[in-house]
């Protein structure tokens, strides 16, 4: 009679033990998720983002930091990209149908002013040498040319038959020794320089307007540099500068700033230096990266800890306080920085803002609980 009374007093203990365990495991429950997995409440503003509402103490490890601003050196420096000056970069385009008979130079040869380059045959020019020897012949057998109206029609004819060769190419000595017509004509380099491009082959047909040589001269040469547009007031055209490259780190070459675009990238907050640079000896080449050093006026830069910027997608949020407890989620453009662990500032602060540094990331993914998405 005593052991069922025995068992059922064992039941009833063990039944109470297990009650008791999970009260226990319920209110430890209870106390870690009101530690680590409590909903922020968001603060809703009329016409402008959301206010997050936040204390220190819900984010353990969470620090503010503020955004500084820094002097700059007196001398900003650019990075930049080699290239030819493009108004001394001269296309040559046939001016007649014909046929290339011959090819006297190669891309990247150096050509001089006037240097023969190609021949090129074409009956446009026979008919042309004709016409001016003609008139010539005419002009010869005119009795007084320079007064009667024979000799000044005859005079025109000359001066016409002339203009019509050197609209085709002819350059003005090739024009003074001719003496017979022919077919095939000299193709000469219109200025000094590279040739930079070359589309022609021996045998090839051209027809009016078809492009057959690049060339670049070499000096002066650009070099287009990036700056940021916080740095825009310290720069201007006609102020001189230096250049380094990596292929001649122990020379210098001096130019100065001869264009300032008109406008901002805005992925970058970057504008665009054109400056015009010495070359002797042609050592610059254009794609050739360079260094671009102007001395100026100091000026102040926005830095903040890198560690208080959070990148999502393509772009990094800093969360700054705008009251107390009360965050406010930036998008922030930055760039390179020289002082280890910051990062330079473009848009979206201001100096003196308050942002969460440490455990950024963790506030980060509170903001996307708080709006009902998971990061």
């Amino acid at each position: 009679m005593k052991t069922p009374t025995v068992a059922k007093t064992l039941l009833s203990a063990l039944a109470l033990m297990l009650l008791f365990e999970a009260c226990q495991s319920s209110s430890a429950s209870r106390q870690e998720e009101a530690a680590t997995g409590f909903v922020p409440t968001l603060i809703h503003q009329p016409g402008a983002g959301d206010l997050m509402e936040l204390k220190l103490s819900q984010v353990p490890g969470m620090t503010i930091a503020p955004v500084r601003q820094i002097q700059l050196s007196r001398v900003l420096e650019a990075n930049g990209e080699i290239s030819f000056d493009e108004r001394q970069v001269a296309t040559i385009s046939s001016r007649v149908a014909g046929r290339i008979e011959k090819v006297m130079i190669a891309r990247w040869d150096y050509v001089r002013k006037g240097q023969p380059i190609m021949l090129l045959y074409s009956p446009d020019f026979m008919t042309a040498e004709a016409e001016y020897l003609e008139a010539q012949e005419t002009q010869k057998a005119s009795s007084q040319p320079a007064l009667g109206a024979n000799g000044e029609l005859a005079a025109q004819m000359v001066a016409a038959a002339r203009r019509k060769l050197e609209l085709l190419g002819f350059e003005r000595a090739d024009v003074d020794a001719l003496r017979e017509p022919s077919t095939v004509t000299v193709v000469r380099a219109p200025i000094s320089g590279s040739i930079v491009e070359s589309k022609v082959n021996r045998g090839s047909q051209v027809n009016p307007g078809d492009a057959l040589f690049s060339v670049g001269t070499l000096d002066p040469i650009w070099i287009t540099a990036h700056i940021y547009e916080d740095d825009l007031a310290r720069v201007r055209v006609g102020q001189a500068l230096e250049a380094v490259t990596t292929a001649y780190p122990n020379q210098t070459f001096s130019g100065v700033i001869a264009r300032i675009s008109p406008g901002i990238n805005p992925d970058t907050h970057t504008m665009e230096l054109r400056c015009q640079v010495r070359n002797p000896g042609l050592k610059l080449k254009p794609q050739m990266l360079a260094r671009v050093r102007i001395v100026t006026q100091p000026g102040y830069a926005l830095v903040v800890p890198q560690k208080a910027l959070v990148f999502e997608t393509d772009a990094y949020y800093a969360f700054v306080q705008v009251a107390a407890n009360r965050y406010d989620r930036r998008k922030v453009a930055i760039s390179s920085w020289n002082e280890q662990g910051y990062a330079r500032v473009v848009s979206g602060l201001k100096a003196g803002d308050q942002v969460v540094s440490d455990e950024s990331i963790q506030v980060n993914a509170l903001w996307h609980l708080a709006h009902g998405e998971t990061s």
